[in-house]
């Protein structure tokens, strides 16, 4: 089981060196006006550098990691993700304040008939407040399972590690 969650995975990060959806980049900005309260926003893109990003342990595409600035201020950073579910895979919203903490998670969109539960606000705020200083995310640890949606749990909670892993590298090679 393990061993096809890894190759689901592996194969998944092949494919999530992806320009982000037309569909998912409109969710992605409906979600964001809603969560910072105006529609007066820009996206300045983070270009990770090609040998650095194979440092990393999340894909990062063309338009995937960004800065949201408002009236020349940070207002903080996106990452906009795709994950592999039991046979599909799902999109997600990651947003972090200027320090790099998780303030909002949401799942923009969900292509299982089962497992969608990973989308309930309850259960995404277990990651805010995360951070690359966090200790490491542990399904049915410190985050909780669904029945029903083990997979998905599991592949969110890998995903989160894995980002938060890289923006430490990120952090430290001084592109954030």
């Amino acid at each position: 089981m393990k061993t096809k969650l890894f190759i689901v995975l592996i194969a998944s990060l092949i494919l999530v060196a992806f320009t982000v959806p037309d569909k998912v980049a409109k969710k992605a900005h409906k979600e964001m006006v809603k969560f910072y309260g105006t529609e007066n926003f820009s996206k300045e893109i983070i270009s990770v550098p090609k040998d650095l990003n194979a440092q990393t342990l999340t894909e990062f595409g063309d338009e995937n990691l960004f800065k949201i600035n408002s009236g020349g201020k940070l207002l903080g950073f996106g990452y906009i993700g795709n994950a592999p579910s039991k046979t599909a895979t799902f999109d997600y919203l990651v947003l972090f304040n200027k320090d790099f903490v998780i303030t909002k998670s949401k799942v923009l969109v969900y292509r299982e008939e089962y497992g969608g539960e990973i989308g309930s606000k309850r259960w995404l705020q277990q990651f805010e407040g995360k951070s690359f200083l966090s200790k490491e995310l542990v399904y049915n640890q410190n985050i909780i399972p669904i029945s029903g949606a083990t997979i998905s749990v599991r592949s969110m909670t890998t995903e989160m590690n894995t980002l938060l892993k890289s923006i430490a590298i990120l952090k430290k090679s001084n592109i954030l």
